[in-house]
């Protein structure tokens, strides 16, 4: 049922194990294809790659509870601003791995490029975290919210049982796995149908609002500035809220062996996705506060269905089922993408060999799927999802920030590589540089959280040297690991 991946076998047959350099040879490196070989296709056009990531980056966030950004500003104008502010360097942060996907032709995103430019070791740690916290944690969360408002029509009058939350969002995650599973070209297009639903449930909020400005109701913009001020205690938090809504933007980079044409297709997909999220964004934060308050706004526990409900009778049904498909949609994008991760980190020999196994006929890393469904299931019915999010936060914004550090390294170290898309070199210095600072600035503001997420990182460093390094396992501890 499964073939190794392609890319993996050298001439006699045997594996490449563990070499880490990052330099195996890409889909894109324009070697023939073997007789029998099975790779990933290229089934990621423009308009997928553009569903791949609008479809990640809307998720729950923008519907449910803006006001994290709200209560860590102090203001509805300072709120707005950041909210724009997070989108122009998220733009930064996506130009960048623009340039990264252009001339590293390989899948992986952060891992891959963090490998090429400061080698294993830290490839390794992003990897360990990305897998056994990060991404089983962030799928959870996002589906408890699409169990949640799956439900919400059926219990209108009455609390949803939270088991019956937690095993209707069982099933969503099953069926997401069950889905990437089966085949490329059918998940893509789901992708694309759902991204089309979550900007449709971005216009019905949009649209009344612009409606309501027309009327001139204006009054929740005046003295848009006065609140409370925002405090730098306050700031690394709402810049988390900000950048986590919009995260999802590096997602293309994850599939980049997929994509057709990726030195014109993943700019160009990068571009438009961004654009229309932040307008977007920025546009249904000002329709919410043309019929509700700041005070209001945070006393909601989910703001567009509040804003639904003011403006929409019987019609604010339908916003709950347009959330839940959103949140769909996003554990879609994001599952699709980051088993490309574990596939590569595999073919680089820093996972279990399985997980770089392709299925035979259906061209897909299903090795690379369902290994996060057991441990999304753990965390959906032990864990406290939020608590661990917020403690690992912070290392997803200090990868990132290495990762475009990287690209700066990358420009001395390696001059010659060829690079069809480039940016001026102030973007990637600005992105990394506020990345980092806010990183730091967590440490002093929350050292309790950061501090265990920062303890939870390490724990990759020993566990570099236990399964990678060390070359003197038992037999049953290599048999174990696929090794």
């Amino acid at each position: 049922m499964f073939r190794k991946a392609a890319v993996t076998t050298v001439s006699n047959g045997s594996y490449l194990q563990g070499q880490a350099n990052g330099r195996l040879p890409s889909m894109d490196s324009g070697q023939p294809a073997q007789e029998g070989k099975v790779v990933l296709k290229k089934k990621v056009t423009l308009l997928r790659g553009i569903s791949i990531i609008i479809g990640t980056i809307i998720g729950a966030g923008i519907f449910i509870s803006p006001k994290g950004i709200l209560k860590n500003t102090g203001s509805v104008g300072m709120s707005l601003t950041l909210w724009t502010v997070c989108g122009i360097l998220s733009l930064f942060g996506a130009l960048c791995y623009a340039e990264l996907g252009t001339c590293i032709k390989k899948s992986g995103g952060h891992y891959i490029y963090i490998l090429e430019a400061f080698g294993p070791l830290p490839a390794f740690v992003r990897v360990w975290v990305e897998l056994l916290i990060i991404r089983p944690a962030a799928t959870a969360v996002i589906s408890l919210a699409f169990g949640r408002y799956i439900l919400e029509p059926f219990f209108m009058q009455c609390e949803i049982p939270e088991l019956a939350i937690k095993l209707i969002t069982a099933v969503g995650i099953t069926l997401v796995m069950v889905l990437n599973s089966m085949s490329v070209s059918w998940s893509a297009r789901i992708q694309i149908f759902l991204t089309f639903c979550k900007l449709v449930a971005i216009l019905i909020i949009i649209v009344p609002g612009v409606i309501q400005l027309i009327k001139g109701e204006t009054q929740h913009f005046k003295n848009a500035f006065a609140g409370n001020d925002a405090s730098i205690m306050g700031l690394p938090l709402a810049f988390y809220s900000g950048m986590y809504a919009y995260s999802g933007w590096f997602y293309l980079n994850f599939v980049t062996e997929e994509v057709e044409n990726p030195e014109k297709n993943i700019p160009l997909a990068i571009c438009i996705s961004m654009i229309i999220v932040t307008v977007g964004y920025v546009l249904t934060n000002v329709a919410y506060f043309t019929t509700i308050s700041a005070g209001e706004l945070l006393l909601s526990k989910a703001v567009a269905v509040t804003f639904a409900e003011r403006l929409m009778g019987n019609f604010s049904l339908a916003v709950p089922v347009f959330v839940a498909l959103s949140c769909f949609g996003s554990m879609n994008g994001g599952i699709f993408a980051v088993s490309r991760m574990f596939f590569v980190a595999s073919r680089e020999g820093h996972l279990p060999e399985i997980l770089s196994m392709i299925h035979v006929r259906k061209h897909t890393p299903l090795p690379a799927v369902i290994v996060l469904h057991p441990l999304t299931m753990i965390m959906l019915f032990t864990g406290d999802l939020y608590s661990l999010l917020n403690f690992l936060s912070f290392a997803r914004w200090l990868f990132i920030g290495l990762v475009v550090a990287g690209l700066i390294y990358l420009r001395y170290k390696r001059p010659d590589m060829p690079r069809p898309f480039k940016v001026p070199l102030f973007i990637p210095a600005l992105f990394s540089f506020t990345c980092l600072f806010m990183v730091a600035l967590s440490l002093y503001s929350d050292p309790v959280s950061t501090g265990i997420g920062f303890a939870i990182t390490l724990t990759g460093v020993p566990a570099y040297y236990l399964f990678i390094v060390w070359d003197k396992k038992p037999k049953w501890f290599r048999k174990l690991v696929g090794k």
